[in-house]
């Protein structure tokens, strides 16, 4: 198993889960697929869902890389071995 190797120190200080937070900070073409779930979805767990949803993807867009990276673990450019499976103990 191979994961791809990145630098500890690179860090993305997390966004409040607010629409008026998570909207501008995803990407342009995210945006609008964002406002259209987030005024459909009904309050309570559906639109908690949606929050969550697009809080996380918000987040990985601020990633310094993100898209590098992806082409990069596609294309098997920088992957390091992984430690083998732990054995249960039981």
């Amino acid at each position: 198993m191979t994961a791809q190797h990145e630098s500890p120190d690179v860090f993305v200080s997390p966004i409040p889960r607010t629409i008026n937070a998570i909207g501008p900070a995803l990407t342009e073409g995210k945006r609008a697929e964002f406002s259209r779930e987030v005024l459909a979805a009904e309050q309570g767990a559906q639109l908690d869902e949606v929050m969550n949803r697009w809080w996380m993807e918000a987040m990985l867009d601020r990633a310094p890389g993100r898209e590098r990276r992806g082409r990069d673990a596609r294309a098997g450019r920088g992957l390091v071995p992984l430690p083998g499976r732990v054995e249960d103990g039981g």
